[in-house]
């Protein structure tokens, strides 16, 4: 697939734009020069080895770390573009409450974990104005069926989910108000692989159904294999590859992505 069959029918312009996107601690650098864009429906992978400043671009990228240079432009559900660095923290945390979602590594970061399955689902409703119980319970209902969590469980706490059950209502949670952009990281490390594919087979379906623009950031290149459309490479703070995914890990360029290729390959 090229990426303008990608974008067909797409608006003309990315949801968002980054331009020498940058983050230092310090005087050091996490990452710096990237730059990229990202459209509805696309889901782009970030890989590189520990330390390669993936996870310091996916936090830049989402807020969740200032800005040290360079531009990150969004564009809002109204269709207006904004500079991300630009906005005060209540229109960032609008944001968060309507238009993007962040799955995290280790669900327990993501979830209420004392609180049911459908209290879970069901909070991110209300902070978006729902205020009737029953329409709640069954909005959180029909995600937990969508997310292949028996609905009888709906009651029932994360503390007493398996690892997979656990991000699978973390999706759900940060889904069910309809994001537009999803950031997430490293969400299937430490399941087990068969665990492992059937939470990418459902991410992958719920891009299709829901076209979401997702970043992932991930280590291994099977999930990027799986569920991306482009691919960045980083290594040191800075993207030394990018492009579609496919020709990124069957015809790497970059001396350190054919290491990292070869690995897999030996492994």
């Amino acid at each position: 697939m090229t990426l303008e069959q990608l974008h067909l029918g797409a608006d003309e312009r990315p949801l968002l734009e980054v331009r020498d996107a940058g983050h230092k601690y310090g005087d050091r650098y996490g990452c710096r020069d990237v730059s990229f864009e990202l459209w509805p429906g696309e889901v782009l992978a970030v890989v590189g080895e520990s330390g390669s400043g993936k996870s310091t671009l996916l936090g830049t990228l989402s807020q969740r770390l200032d800005l040290s240079e360079g531009s990150i432009r969004y564009r809002l559900a109204d269709g207006e573009v904004v500079s991300l660095a630009d906005l005060s923290e209540a229109r960032v945390r609008r944001l968060w409450r309507s238009e993007w979602g962040f799955v995290h590594q280790d669900a327990a970061d993501g979830l209420r974990m004392h609180v049911s399955a459908g209290g879970n689902v069901g909070e991110p409703l209300m902070s978006t104005g729902w205020r009737h119980y029953g329409k709640i319970r069954q909005a959180a209902a029909e995600w937990l069926e969508r997310v292949e969590i028996p609905v009888d469980r709906i009651d029932d706490t994360p503390a007493s989910f398996s690892g997979g059950m656990r991000q699978r209502l973390q999706i759900a949670r940060n889904l069910v108000v309809s994001p537009r952009l999803v950031f997430m990281d490293e969400p299937t490390s430490g399941l087990d692989v068969s665990v492992q594919a059937r939470l990418l087979d459902l991410i992958r379906s719920l891009v299709a159904e829901l076209g979401l623009a997702v970043v992932i950031v991930t280590h291994d290149l099977a999930v990027a294999r799986l569920i991306s459309h482009r691919t960045l490479v980083m290594k040191d703070g800075t993207v030394i590859e990018s492009g579609l995914t496919d020709r990124v890990l069957d015809d790497p360029q970059a001396a350190y992505t054919q290491l990292l290729v070869s690995s897999i390959l030996q492994g």
